[in-house]
């Protein structure tokens, strides 16, 4: 059966190819991860913990905002505004 993929999406591959030319082993090695749990991450089959986000956004000198996103890039729009409160 096919796995589902996470909506949540990541261009950790881009930076890691384009930035700095790594593999997905020593990106795992410096991040203190398997190379499965880099290759699972990047391709949507598992979602990362907030620490870990963190973790992959600021060794690309990004945010994880820039870093991960979801596949419906206007999510704000899918909020109902009387759910928010205002701080």
């Amino acid at each position: 059966m096919p796995r589902a993929e996470s909506k949540l999406k990541n261009r950790i591959r881009r930076h890691r190819l384009f930035n700095l030319e790594m593999t997905q082993e020593q990106l795992g090695n410096k991040l203190g991860l398997s190379k499965a749990a880099v290759c699972a991450i990047e391709k949507g089959r598992t979602t990362p913990s907030l620490f870990r986000a963190w973790q992959i956004a600021k060794f690309f000198g990004t945010t994880i905002e820039e870093m991960f996103y979801y596949e419906e890039e206007d999510v704000a729009a899918t909020v109902d505004k009387r759910d928010v409160t205002p701080f």
